[in-house]
Order: structure tokens, then C-alpha cells, then sequence
């Protein structure tokens, strides 16, 4: 049994701690550490952001607790309620995107994949890159390679699409097809990666990366796990990525006539035979091509027109004489929908784009995956091949204009902004921070809402780009105000940055000094807090307490100086975070009863008084910490607010078993756990259930 108060255990413990903080739990126990790392130093200690210094405060807490035994006990107690680095008790078996049906030839490439996951590991992990232009079949390879193999990998086959998006979505992603929930998620890339490895270690399993870009995109996805096979699907050779290359290139006539057979019959292709050379020619041998060939070999296209202009790319040939079978309707559905890049496309959303019914434009999407024009998601939504988009961007361009392109794409962004708009207000009705703006989307409950925004959050994220190159500041700014529920109730702070970002710099350029720039300066200091990149967040939190200062709005004002304090109680500053909520404390001061504002005084107010008892509980000055949150307390259980009464009674708990006070938190704890009966905190009740085994535990 490790020693709890060996070096290696103490940091363990404490890298255990910081890649628990996705959840409310965690940041607790996050600051609990902090508290105790300078009880045991006699000193402040900077909370550690990197490794080095991580190893550095388990070395000055090693020396300390060898040196007193009374402050080693004290380690050890906290030790023993921290769940240390390891797997979760059981992981999902997930599985690989549907085969198609009909698979011709690539045997060279099949038995080089065989080869390399057949072979003794010997040190070198089983990793191998499919490369080949879009359409050539690299990821339709993958993935048949992989469900012919599935006794080989019983413990599932991973996959994610890498395209657009941070190798910390991606792992968000991948540990989540695990069955790991958001609040098991460490919030850095670095830890999530870890956790991934070690997930991976002792499985037999196949992973599937499809889309990647780059071997920097790639390289924090990898794992050397003996048993696990890694399949990087590219359009290019990656350089400076060290993996068995397999090149994927085009159907030898003979197998794409096989391809064509399979697909349509040989009475068809009988039938087609005087055309077949030329259709054999014009797909060039891309098995995308000729799939989206094969219709047109047994039925006459309803609408026909001449091409705009030759094509030489396979794919962009096959969606153009896709695209001229269309009818009308469908034809503009696909050239206006196709103007962006949007992660996928529900029906309402195609329908504002081509300005049609929803019902009929049901219809046209389903005319368009039959076409392979767009691709059918998991999800029941479509999305496009990127070279398709590129030729549906380049046809609407000749044949709707200009000013018809752009009302196109602004009637989507309408569309993202009134669903953003009605799920915040329905999330989060009680907060200045959502946007005031009407909104013709409605939601039946807060659940509800805040699922949407999650499902559409990549989809606002790139409303949210859109809007700005089309210089609307306007909706930018209500965009990302929309996202503030989902921020704080569900997170998905990695997806969420880039937009964040964009609307700090557009509020910025066009609102300078507003409420709105320092609203937006709040948001992104938020998320970038629960990335753990503090050095990042100060700035943004300065900024927006410089711009509601500026602007005039107290409470603003206020709760940007509360965000600096919350940040400074993540870095184990407590004097510096007690001083902030102080100063926040007596900038409320101001707020007149007839104020904007004043309503929301005394709650503002008791949840000061909960942050100021948790920078005294890390100073050490637990009197006085006890009085602040006892104050909280009774404001919280006369308003009835659960989840709050039971995070304060949490905090009165430890504070108290600081002190010994185990009598007296036990009956604290209890009562948060009740409170919780209703509240989906599987984590926080966890945390309780540690506290109270230290209550009810003899020494």
C-alpha cells in the first residue's frame, strides 16, 4: 500500500485534485487543498499550472508533513477522500459508423492494415496513416477494415472526425463515447489525454482518427497501449508523423466497373453499356464518384442542364452532374445551404437557408443524401463533404449572386440567433447577464433549453464567425451572450472558446467601455477560469471590470470583481480573493431601492457572503469564516434555493472539520444530502458521503 505521505502519493493526490475541477465537487476539494498546502507551508502558496510546478508543491508539502507528524495526519485525512488517478469501474463499448454495403478491391491495403495490427508490439505502437484525395474511399477503408476485425478488438472501436475541430474536443469526444460524463472530464487538454492513455492501457481496442490535418492535430490523440490499433485517416501525407503509410488511389477500371455492378445490377450495366466509358472516365476511379454515379445508370434525371464548366476533380464532377438532375427547389436548397461551413443542418435551419417550407425542404434533404450530396448524420441532421460544399459555395455564386448568398447565409444566422436567444432566456430567465431580445423560439422547460444549446453550440460557434465577417456586430454580441447558460450549467468551455473570443474582440472594436464588452469580457474570463488557463483569464476579468465601471453598471461592476476573487480562490490567493469580494461587497453599496439591480441585492449579497467564508476557510481564519457563511446559509434556506443551501452547508462542514468539529458538521452534511435529493450532483453528494465518513469514523 502506497505511503499517503510519499512524494509520489502527495503528487498524485494533488494532480488527481486539478484534473478533478469539471465538476463543483472538485473545485472544492481543489480549494480545500489549497487551504490545507498552506496550513501545512505556514505560508501562501501559489496554486501549481504545470507540472513542474505541481512537483514542486508536492515537495514542499513532502517536507513538511515528515517533519510533523500532526501535519502529516492532517494530509493524510484529506488523502483519503480524494479518488486518485485511475479508469472509472467500467467503460462503454462503443463502435465504428455503419459500413456501406457494397466494397470493392483494396486488398494491398487491407493486408497492410492486417499486417501492422498483427504484428509483435515490441515497443512501437500499432499506428497506421491512410492517405488519399477526398473521395478516393480512405475513411469507408477504415472503417470496413475495422468491422471485418471486430473479434480482434472486443473492447470496442473508437472513432471521431477531426475535421474543424481542437484536439481537446476531440478527446472531450472520445472519452465520452467511453461513457464518461462531462463532469469526469478534466478541463485541460494535457489531463484529458492522460486520461484517455489511461483508459486505453489495458484494452484491445481500435481507434479511428478520420479528417485529421496535421500530425499536431494527431499527436496528443495517440497512445502506446500495447493492445490498441490507431487508424489516421488524411487527404495528404502527414510530415513528421511516424506511422506505416498506406496510399489509398483510384478504382483500376476493372474494379470500379465491379463497384458500378454491385450497385446498380447487370442488367443495368448492360443496359449502360454504350455510356459506361465515359462515366468510367469522368469518376476517374473515386468510389464516391461512382456511388454517385450509379443512379443515373437506371433512371433519366428529371431537370438537365449543361455544366458551368469542365470539371477535371472526380468529386466535384459527380456533384456536378448530381447537382443538374436535381429539381429547382432542391437544386437552390443545396447551393444555398452549402454557403458555410456549418457543422451540420437540421431541417429548420436548411429551410431558412433556401427560404422554403420545412415540410418540402424534409423532402429535398432526403432527394440530396439520396444524391450523396449531403451526408445523413447520426443525429438525423446532413452535413456536407467539404469539396461538395466547395462546389454547392461555387454554383450559387454564378447562378443566385451575390446579394442572394448573402441573404441566404444571414437568414441561417437569424435562425441560430433566435434559438440561442429562446434557449437562454428559458435556461437562465433570472439572469442580467441573457440577452433581453425577443425571440419566436420557445422551450418547455430549463432542461430542455440548455440541451439545445448544447446540441447546436459547434453550429453557434460558427454563426457566431459568420456574423462577424459579415460585420454585424449586433448579433455576435447576442450570440455569445446566449451562451452564458450553457457555459455555467453545462460547460463545454473547449468548444465554446474560439466564440468567446470573437465576441470580446468584436465588443471591443464596436462597444468600447459598454456593459456589453465587459459582459463579454465576464463570459470568456469564465471559461478560460475553468480551463485552467488563469494567466489568460486575469486580463479578460480586469477588462470587464475597467468597462462596467466605466459604463456605469454597478452590478456589473460588482460581479466582474467577483469573478477576479473566484479566480484568485482557483490560484490559492485567499487574501487577495477575500479582498476582491469585499470590494465587491461594498460596490453593491451603491445600488439604490429603485435602482437597476436592487432586486437582486440580497441574493447577490449572501452568495458574497459564501465566497468571503471560503477565503477565510483558506486563510485558516475559520471563526470568522463560519459567521460569513452561517449568513449565506440563512439567506439560502429562506429562499428556499436547494442547491445552493447545500453547497453553503457543505462549506460550514469542512470549515468545522477543520477545527475537529465533527460533531457538529455531521448534522450540516446530513442536511445537504437532503438537500440534494431532487438535484442531479451525483459528484457533490459524493463529496458529502466523504465528509460524513470522516464524521462518523473514529481517529
Amino acid at each position: 500500500m502506497l505511503d499517503p505521505i510519499s512524494l509520489g502519493a502527495i503528487g498524485a493526490v494533488l494532480g488527481a485534485v486539478g484534473s478533478g475541477m469539471a465538476n463543483e465537487a472538485g473545485k472544492w476539494a481543489w480549494e480545500s487543498a489549497g487551504g490545507l498546502v498552506r496550513r501545512i507551508a505556514g505560508r501562501e502558496v501559489a496554486a501549481p499550472g504545470t507540472p513542474g510546478e505541481l512537483d514542486d508543491v508536492a515537495r514542499l508539502v513532502h517536507n513538511r508533513v515528515r517533519a510533523d507528524p500532526q501535519l502529516a495526519d492532517s494530509w493524510a485525512q484529506f488523502a483519503s477522500g480524494v479518488r486518485l488517478p485511475g479508469v472509472p469501474d467500467t467503460l462503454d463499448r462503443p463502435c465504428l459508423p455503419t459500413a456501406p454495403r457494397f466494397f470493392t478491391d483494396r486488398q494491398q491495403a487491407l493486408k497492410l492494415l492486417d499486417k501492422e495490427a498483427a504484428r509483435p508490439f515490441g515497443g512501437r505502437p500499432r499506428l497506421a496513416l491512410l492517405h488519399g484525395p477526398e473521395g478516393i474511399g480512405t475513411s469507408t477503408l477504415a472503417v470496413h477494415w475495422g468491422w471485418r476485425q471486430t473479434a480482434r478488438f472486443p473492447d470496442g472501436q473508437l472513432y471521431a472526425d477531426l475535421d474543424g475541430l481542437t484536439p481537446d474536443a476531440v478527446l472531450g469526444r472520445l472519452l465520452r463515447q467511453l461513457g464518461l460524463s462531462d463532469e469526469e472530464m478534466p478541463p485541460t487538454a494535457t489531463d484529458r489525454a492522460d486520461l484517455l492513455r489511461r483508459c486505453l492501457t489495458d484494452r484491445r481496442l481500435l481507434l479511428v482518427l478520420d479528417h485529421a490535418r496535421s500530425a499536431a492535430q494527431v499527436r496528443p490523440l495517440l497512445t502506446s497501449a500495447p493492445d490498441v490499433f490507431t487508424i489516421v485517416v488524411a487527404r495528404q501525407l502527414l510530415t513528421g508523423f511516424d506511422a506505416l503509410r498506406i496510399p489509398v488511389g483510384p478504382l483500376a477500371k476493372r474494379d470500379a466497373t465491379r463497384l458500378l455492378t454491385e450497385l446498380v445490377g447487370k442488367p443495368a450495366i448492360s443496359a449502360a453499356r454504350a455510356t459506361l466509358p465515359a462515366v468510367l472516365d469522368r469518376c476517374a476511379g473515386s468510389p464516391y464518384a461512382l456511388r454517385a454515379a450509379a443512379p443515373r445508370l437506371t433512371s433519366p434525371p428529371e431537370r438537365t442542364e449543361a455544366p458551368a464548366m469542365p470539371e477535371t476533380d472526380p468529386v466535384h464532377a459527380a456533384a456536378d452532374d448530381a447537382y443538374r438532375a436535381l429539381a429547382p427547389d432542391a437544386a437552390r436548397l443545396y447551393r444555398l445551404a452549402g454557403l458555410r461551413a456549418w457543422p451540420s443542418l437540421d431541417t429548420t435551419t436548411a429551410a431558412r437557408a433556401a427560404d422554403l417550407d420545412e415540410t418540402e425542404t424534409a423532402r429535398h434533404l432526403e432527394d440530396l443524401a439520396d444524391a450523396l450530396l449531403v451526408e445523413r448524420t447520426d443525429s438525423g441532421r446532413y452535413r456536407y463533404r467539404p469539396a461538395v460544399r466547395a462546389h454547392a459555395e461555387r454554383t450559387a455564386a454564378t447562378a443566385d449572386g451575390i446579394a442572394a448568398c448573402s441573404a441566404a447565409v444571414a437568414r441561417v444566422v437569424e435562425r441560430y440567433r433566435d434559438l440561442a436567444v429562446g434557449a437562454a432566456r428559458a435556461a437562465l430567465p433570472e439572469s442580467w447577464r441573457v440577452p433581453s431580445a425577443d425571440s419566436p423560439v420557445t422551450f418547455p422547460d430549463r432542461g430542455a433549453a440548455v440541451a439545445a444549446l448544447a446540441a447546436e453550440a459547434p453550429g453557434l460557434v460558427e454563426a457566431v464567425h459568420t456574423a462577424e465577417e459579415f460585420r454585424d456586430p449586433d448579433t455576435v454580441v447576442l450570440l455569445c451572450q446566449s451562451l452564458w447558460p450553457l457555459q455555467l450549467k453545462a460547460g463545454h468551455h473547449e468548444i465554446l472558446l474560439p466564440a468567446l473570443r470573437t465576441g470580446a474582440r468584436v465588443a471591443d472594436e464596436y462597444f468600447p467601455g459598454s456593459r456589453t464588452a465587459g459582459a463579454l469580457h465576464a463570459q470568456l474570463a469564465h471559461t478560460l477560469t475553468e480551463l485552467r488557463r488563469w494567466d489568460e483569464a486575469e486580463p479578460e476579468v480586469v477588462a470587464a471590470a475597467r468597462d462596467e465601471r466605466a459604463a456605469g453598471h454597478v452590478r456589473g461592476h460588482a460581479s466582474a470583481v467577483e469573478f477576479l476573487g473566484l479566480l484568485r480562490l482557483r490560484q490559492w490567493r485567499f487574501d487577495e480573493a477575500f479582498t476582491c469580494f469585499d470590494e465587491a461587497y461594498g460596490i453593491l453599496e451603491a445600488i439604490g431601492p429603485d435602482d437597476e439591480g436592487a432586486a437582486d441585492l440580497p441574493r447577490a449579497r449572501a452568495l458574497l457572503e459564501r465566497h468571503r467564508g471560503r477565503a477565510l476557510r483558506g486563510q485558516g481564519r475559520r471563526t470568522e469564516a463560519v459567521e460569513h457563511l452561517e449568513r449565506a446559509l440563512r439567506f439560502f434556506r429562506a429562499g428556499g434555493e436547494a442547491y445552493n443551501t447545500a453547497r453553503t452547508l457543505t462549506d460550514l462542514a469542512e470549515t468545522l472539520l477543520d477545527g475537529g468539529g465533527s460533531e457538529a458538521a455531521l448534522p450540516l452534511i446530513d442536511e445537504a444530502l437532503a438537500a440534494l435529493g431532487r438535484e442531479n450532483a451525483a459528484y457533490h453528494v459524493a463529496r458529502l458521503r466523504v465528509l460524513r465518513e470522516r464524521c462518523v469514523t473514529p481517529e
